[in-house]
């Protein structure tokens, strides 16, 4: 892993020279607001640093490809850069730095005195390492174990502390260890790819199992997009099988004074968006669908083809939404359900029901589709945001 910072004038500027030198597949692990010391305060800006990190294969083919080119590193190099990363602690920081910052690093800093800590105890958990063979062996099992106990799959969790345990020194400290754990999550989870907020037309799409929010998921963010972005909303409902659904998404529409369409097969989606052309960004509620039922899931398929194979000229952009407290193992059956749609993304619903949130690295892992908003609760509009995969690496490690 690749672990470098970067500042300028804001946060744009900065993101934007680490990904001319690390490349597009950079993840932003820290933003940090910088107080100018000495004399320059007076005379100077308060400025923007981040730090960025990239995967050495991801590095490796960027070089390959003639993207940004780089001096030659050794990977013992790399190795020594990697194990004195240390996030929690930095003796430039501002100590007027935003408050997101503060409470990501004093939570870090509770985690790790929290294994700490547990140093002295004996786990029964089946290990990722041997301790014959490696002096880290203490610090690996907790975290290895912590990550079990927040429901990460046991693939996952070796795969995890495996390439940690291969890419540090024989002897590393707590700090160390712990950063690099930290870090290797939000590589995992990557960037998250909420809607995007330009000029661009966008057709949305709420997939997945009945009861899991998607109706409520739809109001929320129709009004984000509609009183916040002041965006042209409209939307459009298929769930004519369930009790009271298009009653539930006339309710939220009349609230917001928006138009709302019923369609009853797959045939009339693209004339309903056409009869909408004057909107920017419509939601279209989907009937919950088991997956286990084949016909059924045909026919959201068959839809969301029809807007593909038509002349509609606009983004099209697919949610798959899940509730956390579902099973891995029908999680993953949701995902095999829909795996011919080949472009989707990950929304994960109902945090406030559960602790463990484990599952949200599984299933990123196992699909490889980016993951986009979380919800915590039915308030509309307030219980909906972008993911924070900070707060659900420190979740995963233990902290709150």
């Amino acid at each position: 892993m690749i672990v470098k910072k970067y500042t300028g004038k804001d946060e744009t500027e900065a993101v934007m020279k680490a990904k001319d030198d690390l490349g597009s597949n950079a993840v932003v692990l820290n933003v940090r607001t910088m107080k100018q010391r000495g004399l320059a305060k007076i005379f100077k800006k308060d400025f923007v640093e981040i730090t960025a990190a990239l995967e050495e294969k991801d590095f490796a083919q960027n070089v390959n490809n003639n993207k940004p080119t780089f001096s030659r590193v050794s990977s013992e190099a790399i190795k020594k850069q990697q194990s004195q990363i240390n996030l929690l602690a930095d003796d430039r920081a501002d100590t007027n730095a935003p408050k997101q910052s503060e409470i990501i690093e004093k939570k870090l800093d509770s985690l790790h005195d929290m294994l700490r800590n547990q140093m002295v105890k004996e786990e029964d958990v089946k290990p990722a390492v041997r301790p014959e063979n490696n002096a880290n062996f203490k610090s690996l099992k907790l975290i290895y174990n912590k990550l079990l106990e927040n429901e990460v799959s046991e693939k996952y969790a070796n795969a995890i502390i495996n390439d940690i345990e291969n890419s540090m020194k024989k002897e590393s400290n707590l700090d160390s260890i712990l950063a690099s754990v930290y870090q290797k999550i939000i590589l995992k989870f990557g960037e998250p790819e909420a809607i995007e907020d330009d000029d661009r037309r966008k057709i949305v799409f709420f997939i997945g199992p009945t009861g899991v929010g998607k109706t409520t998921t739809i109001a929320k963010l129709a009004s984000d997009f509609k009183l916040t972005r002041s965006k042209n909303v409209a939307m459009i409902t298929a769930d004519t099988y369930r009790i009271a659904a298009v009653e539930q998404l006339n309710t939220y529409a009349s609230i917001l004074d928006v138009p709302v369409n019923v369609i009853y097969s797959p045939s009339e989606i693209v004339e309903s968006i056409e009869e909408l052309s004057d909107y920017q960004m419509i939601f279209v509620d989907t009937a919950g669908r088991s997956h286990k039922n084949t016909e059924q899931r045909d026919e959201i398929i068959e839809m969301i083809s029809n807007v593909r194979n038509s002349d509609i000229d606009a983004d099209i952009v697919i949610f798959l939404v899940m509730s956390v407290t579902t099973k891995y193992r029908d999680m993953v059956n949701i995902c095999d359900a829909y795996k011919s749609l080949n472009s989707y993304r990950l929304l994960f619903t109902k945090l406030d029901e559960t602790d463990s949130v484990g599952n949200i690295l599984n299933i990123k892992l196992y699909t490889g589709a980016p993951i986009s908003y979380i919800t915590c609760g039915q308030n509309v509009p307030d219980d909906i945001e972008s993911v924070d995969v900070q707060k659900l690496a420190k979740s995963l490690l233990g902290g709150e």
